[in-house]
């Protein structure tokens, strides 16, 4: 499937299967990735300024935070570690971090730079291998997998960093959702090249389950089948797209009730 890179340059990819059954890859992947994130709509990063559109994803995002903290709070007691990896502006660590020993590592110096002014208890990390091994409770990857290419690399590291039966929570865009099906190349949750990699249900149970870890239990992120069609919507040019793109994520949403694949699915792994 060839996809445009609607969101920044209008640069085509491909996504093509890989070895792995419900795992796909962009190609070609650029050598220069960080020019296709250096935009200030990249939300993730540059949410600080006050506009209509941030007031209301900071307010979803708040809802999300709380959804987040109450899965950790279910499976980890009070002052457990935890690694928030790839934090972006710093809010979901901020949310957590009075309960928690957090710590965080993101790559982006303006986004890591407004999370350390904004989660002033928590330890921001240069490299992982600053943390021991064995000495996490939880590592956490909110949207961030997707955008790793050495993700097997890191999925060892991970691995050594957790104590014995430790967590790995991982957020990641279902592209066997509803919503995916329905808008194919115009899908924003595929964001080539910014999203490297396209993970089914099936193809993290695939990529996992193989490994030295158990998937525990898989959420929704209900809120993304709304946020990911309003864009796609956008990216399609119609003039309706929040009416639209709400439409659509309810439809997802419904759908998902039976299939389980929600736009976003959330995955609970355990290190064996």
């Amino acid at each position: 499937m060839k996809i445009k890179d609607h969101f920044l340059t209008k640069e085509i990819f491909e996504i093509k299967d890989t070895e792995i059954p419900g795992i796909k890859k962009t190609f070609p992947v650029p050598e220069d990735l960080k020019k296709y994130y250096k935009t200030e709509k990249y939300i993730s990063h540059y949410q600080e300024k006050k506009s209509i559109k941030n007031i209301l994803y900071k307010g979803i995002q708040r809802i999300n935070n709380n959804f987040k903290s109450k899965i950790i709070s279910e499976i980890l007691p009070k002052k457990s570690k935890i690694l928030d990896y790839g934090s972006g502006s710093g809010n979901f660590i901020k949310h957590i971090e009075e309960k928690y020993h957090a710590y965080a590592y993101e790559p982006n110096e303006k986004a890591k730079k407004t999370g350390i002014n904004k989660a002033k208890n928590t330890r921001y990390i240069k490299n992982i291998e600053e943390i021991p091994n064995e000495h996490l409770d939880c590592i956490t990857l909110w949207h961030v997998l997707e955008h790793i290419e050495k993700k097997e690399e890191i999925l060892k590291v991970f691995y050594t960093k957790l104590r014995k039966e430790g967590y790995l929570i991982i957020a990641l865009p279902n592209y066997s959702s509803y919503d995916a099906k329905k808008y194919k190349e115009y899908w924003a949750a595929y964001d080539v090249p910014r999203h490297i990699w396209h993970i089914s249900r099936e193809g993290m149970k695939n990529m996992i389950e193989k490994k030295r870890w158990r998937i525990k239990n898989i959420k929704p992120l209900i809120f993304d089948a709304y946020y990911i069609s309003i864009i796609s919507e956008k990216y399609k040019k119609n003039s309706l797209f929040w009416l639209k793109g709400v439409i659509q994520g309810t439809i997802s949403n419904f759908k998902a009730l039976k299939s389980g694949n929600y736009s976003s699915l959330i995955y609970i792994i355990q290190k064996k």
